[in-house]
């Protein structure tokens, strides 16, 4: 790291410790030409790839995929099928690569885990799983309005850590962020990160909601400054989910943060990536933006229940000549 970006982390470090420094910073980053970033994003939505290429590209996206339940109907049976899904998508053909992780509520993590302790991911609870691995993530934080009492929000990251989640996805106080009160929004993502032990925080902006992208640059510097491992598009339980220009503007984002501090962060979109047409653009999208680097499940991941078929039915299609239909695959 050179001494101007030793410099530049030790000054953005100082910033949540004053609102005023805080505001000022985030309102003093550049506008976002939504103009120019709806046409970027439309423009890198048009590339096509060739055959090989996208057979990598689907094992790519299978490997980042969180494949995920988030429903008031969800049983222990359900999520252990899941897990057993995560780490054998495609019991037919062994080299189909595992998805990236499994993302449940609290109360489903120690179901998740029997499954999962059973492959190399992991031990025990709150160990985290080394590279290579099927990893847990549950969702926390009064997920997905983030309207509860602090302490209600670190008591349900931490149940989660104990029952063996070493992801957590956190949602951001929305309400806060709109009406201005970024250090608040800073300190309880500060808070959370602490809750989490060694698992790896991703925050959810809920970008449907910040109305516009400067709000969503401004609110993906405020989880990085904060200390997110990720920064997570939306929980999907709202109008509004991924987009490819919100993305856009979140790489861009992760991009310069890295440039300016040293420290990469992760980008999570999530909520209506139904198909592998859809998941390419957005490895484009990547590439282009940001560079190989995060073409990776550390660092890039696709939030999404009912993606991870239809990559097994177009994978099956490249590599057998034959199209699956959807219900070779076990639903979700």
């Amino acid at each position: 790291m050179t001494a101007t970006a030793t410099s530049a982390r030790s000054d953005l470090s100082e910033l949540g410790r004053s609102e005023t420094a805080l505001r000022a910073f985030l309102h003093g980053l550049p506008g976002v030409d939504q103009v120019g970033a709806e046409q970027r994003a439309a423009q890198l939505g048009t590339r096509s790839i060739k055959t090989t290429a996208k057979a990598q590209a689907i094992d790519l996206a299978i490997r980042m995929v969180d494949l995920t339940t988030l429903e008031g109907a969800d049983t222990p049976g359900k999520v252990r099928a899941l897990a057993a899904k995560a780490l054998r998508p495609d019991p037919a053909d062994p080299t189909c690569p595992h998805v990236g992780a499994v993302c449940v509520y609290p109360a489903m993590v120690p179901y998740v885990a029997e499954v999962l302790r059973g492959s190399s991911a992991g031990s025990g609870p709150g160990q985290v799983a080394g590279p290579g691995v099927v990893h847990l993530a549950s969702v926390a934080t009064a997920f997905p309005s983030g309207q509860a009492p602090l302490e209600v929000k670190l008591a349900d990251t931490r149940a989660a850590v104990a029952a063996g989640a070493d992801e957590i996805d956190m949602v951001i106080n929305r309400g806060a962020f709109l009406a201005g009160r970024y250090s608040e929004v800073y300190d309880e993502i500060v808070a959370t990160r602490s809750a989490c032990g060694d698992a790896h925080l991703k925050v959810i902006l809920e970008t449907g909601e910040l109305s516009t992208y400067d709000n969503v640059r401004r609110a993906s510097w405020l989880a990085m400054l904060a200390g997110a491992h990720f920064i997570k598009t939306s929980t999907g339980k709202v109008p509004v989910a991924a987009t490819l220009p919100v993305t856009l503007v979140m790489l861009e984002a992760v991009r310069d943060f890295r440039a300016a501090t040293g420290r990469q962060v992760g980008v999570k979109p999530a909520g209506g990536i139904k198909n592998t047409k859809d998941a390419i653009k957005y490895l484009v999208m990547v590439n282009e933006t940001v560079g190989a680097d995060w073409l990776d499940p550390d660092w890039f991941r696709f939030g999404a229940s009912s993606l991870l078929n239809d990559l097994l039915m177009q994978r099956t299609k490249l590599t057998t000549g034959v199209y699956s239909g959807p219900d070779y695959f076990t639903l979700d």
